[in-house]
């Protein structure tokens, strides 16, 4: 098995060349399993002391920013998840980066918070409890088997300030206008991140064509979020896309739409696994803010991600 040829041959183009046998060769193995402390159930030392009596080895990851989370070999994910603590909503297993998206938002305590695209909640959960369980943060997400899944992961892991909406996340910015201090879009995309080259069913849905409808939905998502947002507030756009159409491009046509009101901002990450965004991709040629923006490239830990933090300036 392989990976489709038209992916590896954009990756190629997309990724430094440098880097790309390394960034290739993170598709051909189970990534290391990674999960971080819940501290509306538990705290890291109580967690610490669970894993240790059900005999789970773990390592911590001192991020910095990010406290309380673990790497443990992909082996063990099995055990982990036959834990009482698992069973307790005491940790939430997650990739690194999708971990860092909302830590950059930096919600606080009784803001009014938007995940736009929330489902399954692992994002929705880190926002609540930087949020401190106060405030309000609504959690929008249009399948009905996902909804249903992210409101049942929410309360199993203590979350009781979100509010969830089972809706399409365009038309929020009409209903809602004005409304969100701060706005999360982990936007729907091709998942290009998630890929294995051991597994045909992770790539058997890609084609171009599939990057370039997503790149639309995503587009009129962000115009939505940017409505939604209130003047002075920050809004974060987030993918597990290597894809331009689904990063630099959608956002490209914001600032198109909206540039007077925007400003992008400068992101500092705890690791150097990152490159700058593209300055033009094909005949499109990108705004020079853009490059604010970071492409997290993965590793044997990390995924693949792309992060743009804006803020609505009036």
């Amino acid at each position: 098995m392989s990976l489709p040829k038209a992916f590896t041959q954009r990756l190629e183009q997309i990724v430094p060349r440098e880097r790309f046998e390394n960034v290739l060769s993170t598709f051909d193995l189970p990534k290391q399993v990674t999960f971080r402390v819940n501290p509306l159930q538990t705290t890291p030392e109580a967690l610490e002391a669970e894993l240790t009596a059900s005999a789970i080895a773990f390592e911590r990851i001192e991020w910095g920013v990010l406290q309380g989370v673990y790497r443990i070999n992909p082996a063990d994910k099995l055990r982990l998840t036959q834990t009482e603590a698992f069973y307790k909503g005491h940790f939430y297993i997650q990739n690194l980066s999708s971990m860092i998206a909302p830590i950059l938002l930096a919600p606080e305590p009784e803001e009014t918070v938007l995940d736009l695209a929330a489902a399954p909640g692992g994002k929705t959960l880190i926002l609540a409890s930087m949020m401190q369980n106060t405030g309000w943060l609504s959690a929008v997400e249009p399948s009905r088997e996902r909804f249903f899944r992210m409101c049942d992961n929410l309360k199993s892991q203590g979350v009781t300030n979100a509010h969830t909406y089972m809706t399409d996340g365009r038309s929020v910015g009409k209903k809602c206008p004005l409304m969100f201090d701060r706005i999360l879009l982990d936007a729907p995309c091709s998942s290009e991140a998630r890929f294995k080259s051991f597994d045909e069913k992770s790539t058997m849905f890609w084609t171009l064509h599939k990057v370039k409808e997503t790149s639309k939905l995503q587009r009129r998502l962000l115009l939505s979020a940017f409505d939604a947002l209130k003047p002075g507030g920050k809004l974060l756009y987030s993918t597990c896309s290597f894809s331009p159409e689904e990063n630099e491009s959608p956002l490209q046509h914001l600032l198109e739409r909206h540039g007077e009101h925007l400003k992008t901002l400068p992101l500092v990450l705890p690791f150097d696994n990152v490159q700058k965004p593209l300055t033009h991709w094909g005949k499109e040629i990108f705004d020079e803010r853009l490059q604010n923006a970071v492409r997290i490239l993965p590793t044997d830990t990390i995924d693949g991600f792309f992060i743009c933090l804006l803020e609505k300036t009036q």
